[in-house]
């Protein structure tokens, strides 16, 4: 299996930069095996039935993105130098992140960056590929205050390749039931609900239920090998409560439809799936690799956006509509002008039809 089976050609302009107002205003492309309807998000109501469960990603974004000083003193006096910081993942130790660091060359490890009059970092290590470790100076609820002043929300390449980050993103590239911080992506299928929708799905009797995986970096890595079998996924932390895969399995047995909205979701709770139709409670990092070929064991449809061409999330999305179905629905979203990525609109994957 190639890496050019996965590959498309998107115009340009179909990659959104704002999402939708109101969020479930957005476009849903709903696709079965035999036809593809052209909806909108607040529509959902119409293909989901009471008993059906959406499994939901309640991770919060960080506003990972730092700009700051290093401050250094010569000869001629003191010498600044501006450094970018993304923070990636928390270590063990209280304060200490991996992050990205640039220009890795104008620090020095033991030297000090300058965030805001609250935040600031040392530099610990330098690693490969621009990564570091750094200890902040403030940790717990003191840190994400003063992160939530000081930082910028992480938006994907690009996004940040056509306009900086804003005061909106920090409420738009965010869930409404975000609730464990951690995440330096977000969840992105998610963003297209608010609380009238919630309501209304609720009211129909189709039921909710909350797991977490904190999304990384890696999910914008780009595949390098020409075989996919090779490729090595990311790892991402995740849970799955007690009360989280009991109501899935309940829901399993009496007959509903498990439909995660996102594929962080799904691919939380296949990991956490020890055998077909069953769930158990889980914790801990996954790097499950969902490709052609894949037999899921706990999710029967998915809810998501538009996929970026030869990722691994197309792959995934391959695996459960088939990799000639989801060329033919790719080729009608773009023909009909849906908006990809991050901030676009829907779609709703029904591998056993409508």
């Amino acid at each position: 299996m190639k890496l050019s089976d996965f590959d498309f050609h998107l115009p340009e302009k179909l990659i959104a930069t704002r999402p939708a107002k109101p969020r479930s205003s957005a476009r849903l492309l709903v696709a079965s095996p035999d036809s593809l309807q052209d909806r909108q998000v607040t529509d959902l109501v119409e293909y989901l039935r009471p008993g059906d469960r959406l499994v939901l990603n309640d991770t919060k974004v960080l506003p990972a993105r730092l700009s700051g000083l290093r401050h250094r003193d010569s000869a001629q006096g003191p010498v600044k130098a501006k450094i970018e910081v993304t923070l990636l993942d928390p270590q063990a130790k209280a304060g200490q992140w991996r992050a990205l660091l640039k220009p890795l060359k104008k620090i020095k490890e033991g030297e000090q960056i300058i965030f805001s009059d609250r935040l600031s970092a040392t530099l610990e290590q330098k690693e490969d590929a621009g990564l570091v470790l750094i200890s902040f100076n403030l940790t717990g609820t003191d840190f994400d205050a003063a992160l939530a002043e000081a930082g910028a929300m992480p938006l994907p390449p690009y996004i940040a390749a056509k306009r900086t980050a804003d005061a909106q993103d920090k409420e738009d590239y965010q869930t409404v039931w975000a609730r464990h911080m951690g995440a330096v992506a977000a969840p992105t299928a998610s963003l297209h609900f608010d609380a009238p929708l919630l309501d209304r799905l609720t009211a129909m009797g189709v039921e909710l239920t909350f797991v977490t995986l904190h999304v990384g970096a890696g999910t914008f890595l780009p595949v390098k090998v020409d075989n996919v079998r090779d490729h090595k996924m990311h790892a991402e932390w995740g849970e799955v409560t007690e009360q989280a895969a009991a109501d899935i399995n309940r829901t399993r047995a009496e007959g509903g439809r498990i439909i995660p909205v996102g594929t962080t979701a799904l691919r939380l709770i296949e990991s956490a799936a020890p055998e077909v139709g069953n769930i158990a409670p889980w914790i801990g990092t996954t790097e499950i690799f969902i490709w052609p070929g894949y037999q899921f064991r706990v999710a029967d449809a998915l809810m998501t956006n538009f996929h970026l061409p030869k990722s691994t999330l197309m792959m995934l999305v391959s695996a459960l509509m088939g990799q000639d179905r989801m060329r033919e629905v790719y080729a009608h979203a773009i023909d009909a002008e849906y908006r990809f990525f991050s901030y676009g609109d829907a779609s709703l994957l029904l591998p056993s039809g409508v």
